[in-house]
């Protein structure tokens, strides 16, 4: 159990918020989906108790105080609304008076599509739930099947829009590279989860981890993971496509932590993989712009002044790249928003 930041894109509007997260290992998980191994991920092996979300919440209330209101407490890991009903209340019980006027802002979830129902959602509602994300992984059923998810993209279409009834907000989670995945069935998914109008989504690069079925497959030349270079391109991609739905990418990529790197076998890991992507579009607007200039003219870069250092690239490889053309400055503009480039001459 930890304390993590949950940083949407920066984007003019939009306002950062922390979560704490309480994790729940694979309790209420109804199969073992191949790429899957929540210890490994989460870093947490032992379940929670009442008692110890209680501490959990009454650590957080002394330590943020006034910041709480901003903050959410979630309960990440495994499929909660599919736990045992009466461990799943008592969590909520432990939570519910730490969430308020002088508390939580709400209480967050992770679960499964096919764990939804409005039986449930009347229950997390009572309990101060105010985001539900949803573990979609894929909208293609050939990939969700052989990935053994255990639900339909129908599933996750219709519990999407009962969360939605309820007004909760709606978060969607979408894995790149799954086994038998293409890339054209990724940019499809993430097509069919922006049509569902949710207001935040995480992308995770399927990363082979040890004690999974997709580490079998792996070893036994049936899985071949997406390399590190294609991954960052499509996920850039795609954190393009959600901006421009006006949709928030609150993660992209798995959370860095020693248990994770311990059980990684193979796949596109890399504990600054979000900076990678953003990086990889601050370069294509800016060459997109250069390309206008004569090689060899002095040029400056103009961006927001908290995106210099991903204009320039992880150790300063995209100012390395661009050098190569034209003599490159980068300077702030506070004018500018996330995203957005603007060269001129020096």
């Amino acid at each position: 159990m930890s304390e993590s930041r949950t940083v949407p894109a920066e984007k003019k509007g939009r306002i950062k918020h922390a979560n704490v997260s309480i994790f729940v290992p694979h309790v209420g998980c109804p199969n073992q989906c191949s790429f899957c191994n929540q210890r490994k991920i989460s870093g947490a092996e032992q379940a929670p108790t009442p008692q110890q979300v209680r501490e959990v919440c009454q650590k957080a209330a002394e330590l943020r105080k006034e910041k709480l209101r901003d903050t959410q407490l979630a309960f990440f890991g495994g499929s909660f609304t599919a736990i045992e009903r009466g461990y799943m209340l008592s969590l909520l019980e432990a939570a519910k008076s730490f969430v308020g006027e002088d508390g939580f802002a709400g209480i967050r979830i992770s679960t499964r599509p096919d764990a939804i129902n409005e039986e449930i959602l009347t229950i997390l509602k009572e309990y101060h739930v105010n985001a539900i994300e949803l573990g979609v992984q894929s909208m293609n059923d050939r990939v969700l099947l052989a990935n053994k998810r255990g639900h339909t993209a129908q599933d996750v279409v219709k519990a999407a829009e009962m969360i939605q009834d309820f007004q909760i907000e709606l978060g969607l989670q979408m894995m790149t590279g799954l086994y038998q995945s293409t890339w054209q069935d990724d940019v499809d998914t993430a097509k069919a989860i922006a049509a569902l109008h949710p207001k935040t989504v995480r992308i995770y690069p399927t990363i082979t981890l040890e004690g999974t079925d997709l580490a079998a497959l792996y070893q036994q030349g049936l899985y071949q993971p997406m390399s590190l270079e294609d991954s960052v391109k499509l996920c850039s991609d795609l954190l393009e496509f959600f901006e421009e739905q006006n949709i928030q990418v609150i993660r992209l990529g798995l959370h860095a932590q020693e248990s994770l790197e311990q059980g990684y076998l193979a796949g596109p890991y890399h504990p600054a993989f979000r900076e990678l992507c953003e990086g990889r579009i601050y370069l294509k607007k800016a060459l997109l712009q250069i390309s206008q200039f004569p090689e060899k003219t002095p040029l400056t870069i103009y961006v927001n002044p908290k995106e210099l250092s991903k204009m320039a690239g992880q150790n300063r490889c995209n100012l390395n790249y661009l050098k190569q053309r034209n003599p490159i400055k980068i300077k702030p503009d506070d004018s500018l928003e996330a995203f957005c480039v603007r060269v001129e001459l020096v």
